[in-house]
Protein backbone atom coordinates (compact mmCIF):
# COMPACT_ATOMS: atom_id res chain seq x y z
CA UNK A 1 0.00 0.00 0.00
CA UNK A 2 1.38 3.58 -0.92
CA UNK A 3 0.20 5.96 1.80
CA UNK A 4 0.91 9.93 0.81
CA UNK A 5 1.32 12.47 3.94
CA UNK A 6 1.55 16.15 4.06
CA UNK A 7 2.07 18.28 7.28
CA UNK A 8 0.50 22.14 6.97
CA UNK A 9 -0.08 23.56 10.15
CA UNK A 10 -0.92 27.04 11.72
CA UNK A 11 -2.60 28.41 14.98
CA UNK A 12 -3.57 31.43 13.69
CA UNK A 13 -4.23 34.41 16.67
CA UNK A 14 -6.76 37.29 14.99
CA UNK A 15 -5.67 39.28 18.09
CA UNK A 16 -2.27 39.33 18.35
CA UNK A 17 -0.07 42.34 16.54
CA UNK A 18 2.84 39.43 15.18
CA UNK A 19 2.70 39.14 11.69
CA UNK A 20 2.58 35.67 9.64
CA UNK A 21 4.87 35.84 6.51
CA UNK A 22 6.26 33.48 4.07
CA UNK A 23 9.19 33.24 6.20
CA UNK A 24 7.48 32.13 9.20
CA UNK A 25 7.32 28.64 7.65
CA UNK A 26 10.93 28.39 7.09
CA UNK A 27 11.49 28.72 10.43
CA UNK A 28 11.47 25.68 13.44
CA UNK A 29 12.10 22.94 11.52
CA UNK A 30 12.46 24.50 8.19
CA UNK A 31 10.34 23.92 5.01
CA UNK A 32 11.10 20.51 3.81
CA UNK A 33 10.19 18.98 0.78
CA UNK A 34 10.09 14.92 -0.01
CA UNK A 35 12.42 13.01 2.09
CA UNK A 36 13.55 15.40 3.88
CA UNK A 37 10.46 15.18 6.04
CA UNK A 38 11.37 11.58 6.77
CA UNK A 39 15.26 13.13 7.40
CA UNK A 40 13.82 15.64 9.78
CA UNK A 41 10.99 13.63 11.70
CA UNK A 42 11.91 9.94 11.81
CA UNK A 43 12.01 8.14 15.13
CA UNK A 44 10.89 11.39 16.63
CA UNK A 45 7.57 12.40 18.74
CA UNK A 46 5.76 13.63 16.05
CA UNK A 47 3.05 13.22 13.74
CA UNK A 48 4.92 12.17 10.82
CA UNK A 49 7.43 10.18 13.19
CA UNK A 50 3.86 8.52 14.31
CA UNK A 51 2.78 7.67 10.45
CA UNK A 52 6.47 6.52 9.83
CA UNK A 53 6.15 3.85 12.65
CA UNK A 54 2.69 2.58 12.21
CA UNK A 55 3.05 2.65 8.04
CA UNK A 56 6.02 0.86 8.86
CA UNK A 57 4.51 -1.96 11.02
CA UNK A 58 2.10 -2.59 8.01
CA UNK A 59 4.31 -2.69 5.58
CA UNK A 60 3.31 0.43 3.87
CA UNK A 61 5.17 3.08 1.76
CA UNK A 62 4.47 6.07 3.29
CA UNK A 63 5.02 9.00 0.50
CA UNK A 64 5.91 12.22 1.97
CA UNK A 65 5.27 15.78 -0.03
CA UNK A 66 5.68 18.56 2.30
CA UNK A 67 6.41 19.82 6.06
CA UNK A 68 5.00 23.47 6.27
CA UNK A 69 4.60 24.88 9.51
CA UNK A 70 5.19 28.21 11.21
CA UNK A 71 4.77 29.29 14.99
CA UNK A 72 1.70 30.64 15.92
CA UNK A 73 0.61 34.07 15.06
CA UNK A 74 -1.85 36.24 12.22
CA UNK A 75 -3.73 34.57 9.98
CA UNK A 76 -1.55 33.30 7.14
CA UNK A 77 -1.41 35.57 3.71
CA UNK A 78 -4.08 34.30 1.37
CA UNK A 79 -1.44 34.17 -1.35
CA UNK A 80 0.98 31.92 1.25
CA UNK A 81 -1.62 29.82 2.10
CA UNK A 82 -2.42 28.86 -1.54
CA UNK A 83 1.10 28.36 -2.57
CA UNK A 84 1.57 25.96 0.48
CA UNK A 85 -1.04 23.92 -0.16
CA UNK A 86 -0.99 23.91 -3.60
CA UNK A 87 2.75 22.58 -3.47
CA UNK A 88 1.09 19.72 -1.07
CA UNK A 89 -1.87 18.58 -3.55
CA UNK A 90 0.82 18.85 -6.65
CA UNK A 91 3.02 16.37 -4.76
CA UNK A 92 0.25 14.26 -3.77
CA UNK A 93 -0.79 14.35 -7.75
CA UNK A 94 2.91 13.83 -8.78
CA UNK A 95 2.83 10.51 -6.29
CA UNK A 96 0.80 8.78 -8.79
CA UNK A 97 -1.97 6.37 -7.02
CA UNK A 98 -1.86 6.29 -3.80
CA UNK A 99 -4.33 4.50 -1.71
CA UNK A 100 -4.60 6.71 1.24
CA UNK A 101 -3.17 9.98 2.59
CA UNK A 102 -2.19 10.75 6.46
CA UNK A 103 -2.07 14.46 6.80
CA UNK A 104 -0.71 16.28 9.91
CA UNK A 105 -3.04 19.75 10.70
CA UNK A 106 -3.83 21.58 13.38
CA UNK A 107 -7.41 22.76 13.20
CA UNK A 108 -7.13 26.31 14.23
CA UNK A 109 -5.81 27.77 11.24
CA UNK A 110 -7.45 31.02 9.75
CA UNK A 111 -6.05 32.95 6.08
CA UNK A 112 -7.04 35.75 4.86
CA UNK A 113 -10.67 35.37 3.47
CA UNK A 114 -10.84 31.49 4.81
CA UNK A 115 -11.83 31.18 8.44
CA UNK A 116 -11.87 27.40 8.54
CA UNK A 117 -8.25 26.41 7.00
CA UNK A 118 -8.39 22.97 7.82
CA UNK A 119 -11.92 22.26 6.18
CA UNK A 120 -10.73 24.11 2.96
CA UNK A 121 -7.40 21.76 2.63
CA UNK A 122 -9.00 18.98 3.79
CA UNK A 123 -11.92 19.52 0.61
CA UNK A 124 -9.05 20.40 -1.74
CA UNK A 125 -7.33 16.92 -1.07
CA UNK A 126 -10.61 14.81 -1.16
CA UNK A 127 -11.10 16.87 -4.66
CA UNK A 128 -7.86 15.80 -5.65
CA UNK A 129 -7.67 12.05 -4.58
CA UNK A 130 -11.25 11.05 -4.50
CA UNK A 131 -13.20 8.35 -2.48
CA UNK A 132 -9.52 7.13 -0.77
CA UNK A 133 -9.65 7.08 3.14
CA UNK A 134 -8.06 10.54 4.27
CA UNK A 135 -7.27 10.54 7.70
CA UNK A 136 -6.09 13.86 10.17
CA UNK A 137 -4.03 13.74 13.21
CA UNK A 138 -5.64 17.58 15.30
CA UNK A 139 -4.29 19.53 18.18
CA UNK A 140 -6.17 19.72 21.13
CA UNK A 141 -7.21 22.98 20.64
CA UNK A 142 -8.86 23.03 17.42
CA UNK A 143 -12.12 24.63 16.36
CA UNK A 144 -13.32 22.02 14.42
CA UNK A 145 -16.13 22.53 11.57
CA UNK A 146 -18.84 20.76 9.85
CA UNK A 147 -16.40 20.68 6.56
CA UNK A 148 -13.52 19.21 8.42
CA UNK A 149 -15.96 16.50 9.54
CA UNK A 150 -17.66 16.36 5.81
CA UNK A 151 -14.36 15.82 4.04
CA UNK A 152 -11.87 13.60 6.21
CA UNK A 153 -12.81 10.15 6.71
CA UNK A 154 -11.49 9.83 10.69
CA UNK A 155 -10.29 12.91 12.57
CA UNK A 156 -7.90 12.20 15.72
CA UNK A 157 -7.07 14.68 18.21
CA UNK A 158 -4.55 14.37 20.70
CA UNK A 159 -5.29 13.17 23.89
CA UNK A 160 -2.98 15.12 26.40
CA UNK A 161 -1.89 18.69 27.58
CA UNK A 162 0.69 19.41 27.30
CA UNK A 163 0.51 17.50 24.21
CA UNK A 164 2.85 15.44 24.37
CA UNK A 165 1.22 12.35 22.48
CA UNK A 166 1.58 13.04 18.40
CA UNK A 167 4.02 9.79 18.21
CA UNK A 168 1.40 7.89 19.91
CA UNK A 169 -1.80 9.80 17.88
CA UNK A 170 0.00 9.11 14.42
CA UNK A 171 0.69 5.73 14.72
CA UNK A 172 -3.47 5.53 15.91
CA UNK A 173 -4.05 7.17 12.39
CA UNK A 174 -2.09 4.51 10.50
CA UNK A 175 -3.45 2.00 12.35
CA UNK A 176 -6.71 3.06 10.96
CA UNK A 177 -5.89 3.56 7.75
CA UNK A 178 -4.90 -0.30 8.19
CA UNK A 179 -8.22 -1.28 9.20
CA UNK A 180 -10.11 0.51 6.46
CA UNK A 181 -7.65 -0.53 4.02
CA UNK A 182 -7.56 -4.47 4.62
CA UNK A 183 -10.41 -4.85 7.42
CA UNK A 184 -12.99 -3.44 6.04
CA UNK A 185 -13.96 -0.47 8.42
CA UNK A 186 -16.56 1.34 7.18
CA UNK A 187 -15.53 5.10 9.38
CA UNK A 188 -18.38 7.86 9.98
CA UNK A 189 -18.00 11.09 11.52
CA UNK A 190 -20.21 13.65 14.15
CA UNK A 191 -19.31 16.56 15.44
CA UNK A 192 -20.88 17.55 18.50
CA UNK A 193 -20.12 21.75 19.03
CA UNK A 194 -20.21 23.30 22.43
CA UNK A 195 -20.66 27.41 23.16
CA UNK A 196 -17.89 26.96 25.37
CA UNK A 197 -14.75 28.95 25.03
CA UNK A 198 -12.44 26.41 27.63
CA UNK A 199 -10.03 28.06 30.17
CA UNK A 200 -7.22 27.39 31.63
CA UNK A 201 -8.41 24.16 33.99
CA UNK A 202 -7.01 21.86 31.28
CA UNK A 203 -4.21 19.79 32.24
CA UNK A 204 -5.30 15.99 31.65
CA UNK A 205 -2.90 14.78 34.08
CA UNK A 206 -4.90 16.39 36.93
CA UNK A 207 -8.68 16.26 37.85
CA UNK A 208 -11.02 17.48 35.89
CA UNK A 209 -9.50 16.87 32.41
CA UNK A 210 -8.35 13.41 33.92
CA UNK A 211 -11.88 12.13 34.34
CA UNK A 212 -13.05 13.98 31.02
CA UNK A 213 -10.04 11.84 29.41
CA UNK A 214 -11.20 8.90 31.09
CA UNK A 215 -14.97 9.24 29.91
CA UNK A 216 -13.35 9.56 26.46
CA UNK A 217 -12.18 6.25 26.57
CA UNK A 218 -14.51 4.80 27.82
CA UNK A 219 -16.66 5.39 25.17
CA UNK A 220 -14.07 4.43 22.57
CA UNK A 221 -14.01 1.18 24.17
CA UNK A 222 -17.87 0.83 22.92
CA UNK A 223 -18.33 -1.29 20.53
CA UNK A 224 -18.85 0.03 16.84
CA UNK A 225 -16.82 3.37 18.18
CA UNK A 226 -13.59 3.68 16.35
CA UNK A 227 -12.22 7.08 18.01
CA UNK A 228 -13.07 9.75 19.86
CA UNK A 229 -11.40 13.02 20.77
CA UNK A 230 -12.20 16.41 22.74
CA UNK A 231 -11.43 20.11 20.93
CA UNK A 232 -10.97 22.67 23.84
CA UNK A 233 -10.93 25.08 21.15
CA UNK A 234 -8.45 27.72 20.30
CA UNK A 235 -9.95 31.10 21.86
CA UNK A 236 -8.18 33.76 20.01
CA UNK A 237 -9.85 33.13 16.60
CA UNK A 238 -12.63 35.57 16.07
CA UNK A 239 -14.54 33.29 13.89
CA UNK A 240 -17.79 31.69 13.48
CA UNK A 241 -16.67 28.26 14.63
CA UNK A 242 -14.24 29.05 17.22
CA UNK A 243 -15.44 26.83 20.12
CA UNK A 244 -15.28 23.25 22.17
CA UNK A 245 -16.53 20.19 20.64
CA UNK A 246 -16.34 16.59 20.65
CA UNK A 247 -15.98 14.58 17.21
CA UNK A 248 -16.87 10.56 17.22
CA UNK A 249 -15.81 8.08 14.75
CA UNK A 250 -18.16 4.72 14.38
CA UNK A 251 -17.86 1.90 12.04
CA UNK A 252 -20.96 2.77 9.56
CA UNK A 253 -23.03 4.24 12.28
CA UNK A 254 -23.62 7.23 12.13
CA UNK A 255 -26.63 7.42 15.15
CA UNK A 256 -23.75 6.03 17.04
CA UNK A 257 -21.33 8.19 16.53
CA UNK A 258 -23.03 11.34 16.62
CA UNK A 259 -25.03 9.62 20.13
CA UNK A 260 -21.61 9.46 21.66
CA UNK A 261 -20.26 12.62 20.59
CA UNK A 262 -23.33 14.27 22.22
CA UNK A 263 -23.37 12.65 25.52
CA UNK A 264 -20.05 13.73 25.96
CA UNK A 265 -20.56 16.79 24.82
CA UNK A 266 -23.32 17.43 27.46
CA UNK A 267 -21.11 15.74 29.93
CA UNK A 268 -18.80 18.69 29.65
CA UNK A 269 -21.63 21.41 28.76
CA UNK A 270 -22.92 20.54 32.72
CA UNK A 271 -19.69 21.00 34.05
CA UNK A 272 -18.94 24.39 32.00
CA UNK A 273 -17.59 26.21 34.89
CA UNK A 274 -15.24 23.78 35.85
CA UNK A 275 -13.67 24.45 32.67
CA UNK A 276 -12.51 27.85 33.70
CA UNK A 277 -9.43 28.77 36.21
CA UNK A 278 -8.37 32.21 37.79
CA UNK A 279 -5.34 33.55 36.91
CA UNK A 280 -3.62 35.79 38.99
CA UNK A 281 -1.09 38.67 38.76
CA UNK A 282 2.68 37.73 39.37
CA UNK A 283 2.79 39.76 42.41
CA UNK A 284 -0.85 38.27 43.62
CA UNK A 285 0.86 34.58 43.18
CA UNK A 286 4.67 35.44 44.75
CA UNK A 287 2.30 36.11 47.54
CA UNK A 288 0.53 32.67 47.59
CA UNK A 289 3.78 31.09 46.93
CA UNK A 290 5.91 32.23 50.09
CA UNK A 291 2.64 30.81 51.71
CA UNK A 292 2.53 27.41 50.14
CA UNK A 293 6.54 27.44 50.47
CA UNK A 294 7.42 24.40 47.87
CA UNK A 295 10.08 25.39 45.48
CA UNK A 296 10.75 26.03 42.91
CA UNK A 297 8.07 28.22 42.42
CA UNK A 298 7.41 28.17 38.43
CA UNK A 299 5.24 31.28 37.31
CA UNK A 300 2.96 30.56 34.02
CA UNK A 301 2.57 33.96 32.04
CA UNK A 302 -0.74 32.33 29.64
CA UNK A 303 -0.72 35.51 27.86
CA UNK A 304 2.26 36.00 26.72
CA UNK A 305 2.79 33.00 25.24
CA UNK A 306 4.18 32.73 21.89
CA UNK A 307 2.30 29.05 21.56
CA UNK A 308 -0.50 31.13 20.97
CA UNK A 309 0.78 33.50 18.94
CA UNK A 310 1.57 36.27 21.63
CA UNK A 311 5.19 39.23 20.77
CA UNK A 312 6.99 36.55 23.91
CA UNK A 313 8.02 40.17 24.97
CA UNK A 314 5.83 41.21 27.50
CA UNK A 315 7.63 42.74 30.76
CA UNK A 316 4.74 42.86 33.53
CA UNK A 317 6.85 39.21 35.17
CA UNK A 318 10.25 40.77 34.69
CA UNK A 319 9.61 44.02 36.52
CA UNK A 320 7.88 42.18 39.18
CA UNK A 321 10.79 40.19 39.49
CA UNK A 322 13.39 42.93 39.53
CA UNK A 323 11.17 44.86 41.74
CA UNK A 324 10.61 42.22 44.60
CA UNK A 325 14.65 42.03 44.21
CA UNK A 326 13.68 38.07 44.24
CA UNK A 327 16.99 35.70 44.30
CA UNK A 328 17.76 33.23 42.25
CA UNK A 329 15.35 34.07 39.86
CA UNK A 330 14.85 33.40 35.89
CA UNK A 331 12.61 34.48 33.00
CA UNK A 332 12.43 32.08 30.04
CA UNK A 333 12.01 33.48 27.56
CA UNK A 334 12.26 37.24 26.29
CA UNK A 335 12.34 38.01 22.73
CA UNK A 336 14.08 41.14 22.53
CA UNK A 337 16.44 40.72 19.15
CA UNK A 338 17.73 44.47 19.72
CA UNK A 339 18.44 43.66 23.13
CA UNK A 340 20.51 40.31 22.21
CA UNK A 341 22.63 42.19 19.50
CA UNK A 342 23.48 44.92 22.14
CA UNK A 343 24.68 41.96 24.52
CA UNK A 344 26.57 40.33 21.24
CA UNK A 345 28.68 43.54 20.91
CA UNK A 346 29.50 44.11 24.44
CA UNK A 347 30.46 40.30 24.88
CA UNK A 348 30.54 37.81 27.50
CA UNK A 349 31.10 39.06 31.17
CA UNK A 350 30.44 42.72 30.09
CA UNK A 351 28.31 44.76 32.05
CA UNK A 352 25.46 46.89 30.19
CA UNK A 353 22.83 49.30 30.67
CA UNK A 354 20.06 47.65 28.87
CA UNK A 355 16.12 48.27 27.91
CA UNK A 356 14.81 44.79 28.15
CA UNK A 357 10.93 43.90 26.12
CA UNK A 358 8.16 45.45 25.03
CA UNK A 359 9.44 46.29 21.54
CA UNK A 360 6.69 44.81 19.16
CA UNK A 361 3.79 47.30 20.76
CA UNK A 362 2.73 48.90 23.77
CA UNK A 363 0.49 46.55 24.55
CA UNK A 364 3.24 44.53 26.23
CA UNK A 365 4.08 46.98 28.68
CA UNK A 366 6.68 49.18 28.98
CA UNK A 367 10.22 47.95 28.47
CA UNK A 368 12.34 47.52 32.13
CA UNK A 369 15.82 49.18 32.46
CA UNK A 370 18.30 46.81 33.58
CA UNK A 371 21.93 46.83 35.03
CA UNK A 372 23.07 43.88 33.56
CA UNK A 373 25.56 41.37 33.02
CA UNK A 374 26.11 39.02 30.03
CA UNK A 375 26.17 36.03 31.60
CA UNK A 376 26.89 33.74 27.96
CA UNK A 377 25.80 34.30 24.41
CA UNK A 378 24.67 31.54 21.95
CA UNK A 379 23.01 30.59 18.33
CA UNK A 380 20.27 29.24 19.72
CA UNK A 381 20.45 25.59 18.69
CA UNK A 382 19.89 22.92 20.54
CA UNK A 383 17.77 19.41 20.27
CA UNK A 384 14.54 18.61 22.52
CA UNK A 385 15.01 16.23 25.45
CA UNK A 386 11.34 15.67 25.57
CA UNK A 387 8.73 14.66 26.00
CA UNK A 388 7.38 17.25 23.64
CA UNK A 389 9.40 16.94 20.38
CA UNK A 390 11.97 14.67 21.60
CA UNK A 391 14.52 14.37 19.47
CA UNK A 392 14.00 17.26 16.81
CA UNK A 393 16.10 20.19 16.76
CA UNK A 394 15.21 23.70 18.05
CA UNK A 395 16.85 27.24 17.17
CA UNK A 396 16.16 30.55 19.26
CA UNK A 397 18.38 32.18 16.68
CA UNK A 398 20.89 34.52 18.57
CA UNK A 399 20.45 34.51 22.27
CA UNK A 400 22.00 36.10 25.68
CA UNK A 401 21.99 35.17 29.30
CA UNK A 402 21.65 38.29 31.42
CA UNK A 403 21.47 38.75 34.87
CA UNK A 404 20.60 41.85 37.07
CA UNK A 405 21.63 40.98 40.52
CA UNK A 406 19.92 37.34 41.69
CA UNK A 407 17.04 37.60 38.46
CA UNK A 408 18.11 35.81 35.49
CA UNK A 409 17.07 36.29 31.78
CA UNK A 410 17.42 34.30 28.91
CA UNK A 411 17.22 36.90 25.99
CA UNK A 412 16.10 34.88 22.45
CA UNK A 413 15.65 36.17 18.73
CA UNK A 414 13.24 33.64 17.67
CA UNK A 415 9.49 33.32 19.42
CA UNK A 416 9.08 29.37 21.13
CA UNK A 417 7.76 28.39 24.60
CA UNK A 418 10.30 26.23 27.06
CA UNK A 419 9.44 22.93 26.58
CA UNK A 420 11.78 21.97 28.61
CA UNK A 421 15.41 22.95 30.30
CA UNK A 422 17.32 21.59 27.25
CA UNK A 423 18.18 25.15 25.59
CA UNK A 424 18.29 27.11 29.25
CA UNK A 425 21.31 24.65 29.69
CA UNK A 426 23.14 25.40 26.53
CA UNK A 427 23.04 29.09 28.08
CA UNK A 428 24.59 28.23 31.40
CA UNK A 429 21.48 28.53 33.30
CA UNK A 430 19.44 24.99 35.05
CA UNK A 431 16.55 26.16 35.97
CA UNK A 432 16.07 23.50 38.28
CA UNK A 433 18.34 24.90 40.64
CA UNK A 434 16.21 28.58 40.97
CA UNK A 435 14.05 29.41 43.43
CA UNK A 436 11.48 31.20 41.44
CA UNK A 437 11.05 30.48 37.07
CA UNK A 438 9.02 32.81 35.14
CA UNK A 439 7.95 31.07 31.74
CA UNK A 440 6.26 32.47 28.92
CA UNK A 441 3.64 29.69 28.20
CA UNK A 442 0.25 28.25 29.33
CA UNK A 443 0.95 24.82 30.03
CA UNK A 444 3.08 23.15 27.18
CA UNK A 445 6.30 24.02 29.66
CA UNK A 446 4.62 21.46 32.51
CA UNK A 447 6.06 18.28 29.96
CA UNK A 448 9.42 19.46 31.31
CA UNK A 449 8.79 21.29 34.19
CA UNK A 450 6.43 19.87 36.16
CA UNK A 451 8.36 16.89 37.60
CA UNK A 452 10.69 19.11 39.39
CA UNK A 453 8.64 22.05 40.17
CA UNK A 454 7.28 22.71 43.51
CA UNK A 455 4.42 24.79 42.90
CA UNK A 456 3.14 25.92 39.50
CA UNK A 457 0.85 28.79 38.93
CA UNK A 458 -0.85 30.33 35.51
CA UNK A 459 -0.57 34.24 35.95
CA UNK A 460 -1.83 37.10 33.55
CA UNK A 461 -0.06 40.56 32.99
CA UNK A 462 -0.88 42.74 30.41
CA UNK A 463 -0.27 42.15 26.83
CA UNK A 464 -2.08 41.58 22.84
CA UNK A 465 -3.76 38.71 24.65
CA UNK A 466 -5.16 40.03 27.83
CA UNK A 467 -8.58 38.44 28.39
CA UNK A 468 -10.19 41.51 29.37
CA UNK A 469 -8.56 43.81 25.93
CA UNK A 470 -10.30 40.84 23.44
CA UNK A 471 -13.60 41.98 21.56
CA UNK A 472 -15.24 39.15 19.38
CA UNK A 473 -17.17 40.02 16.27
CA UNK A 474 -17.77 36.81 14.61
CA UNK A 475 -19.18 34.21 17.00
CA UNK A 476 -22.65 34.55 15.52
CA UNK A 477 -23.63 32.81 18.97
CA UNK A 478 -23.37 33.01 22.32
CA UNK A 479 -20.86 31.67 23.95
CA UNK A 480 -19.90 30.74 27.44
CA UNK A 481 -18.07 32.37 29.53
CA UNK A 482 -18.33 35.27 27.51
CA UNK A 483 -22.16 35.25 27.89
CA UNK A 484 -24.20 33.98 30.62
CA UNK A 485 -25.58 30.62 29.66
Amino acid sequence: MRIATGSFTHESSTFTTVETTRDCFMQRFGYLRGAEVIECFDGTNSAVGGFLAGCREHGYELIPTIYAGAPPSAPVPRDVFDEILGDMLGRIEAAGPVDGVLLDLHGAMVAEGIDDGEGHILEAVRQLVGEIPVIAQFDIHSNVSPAMVEFGDVLIGHETYPEIDQEERGRECAEVMHRVLEHGLRPVMALSRIPLMWGMNQVTAHPPMRQLIEYLHRIEARPGVICGSVATCFPLADIPHMGASVYVAADGDAGLAQGCADELAAWIWERRADWQAPMPSTAEALKEAEEVGRYPVVLADRNDNTGGGAPGDSTGMLRTFLERKLDQACVLYIVDPEAVALCQRAGAGARLRLEVGARSTPLQGQPVTMDAEVVALGDGHFRYEGPRNRGLAGNMGPSAHIRQEGVHVLLVTRREQPYGVAFSLTMGLDPRRMRYVGVKSAAHFRGGFEPWAGWIQVVSEPCVHSPEGLTYRNLGRKVYPLDDI
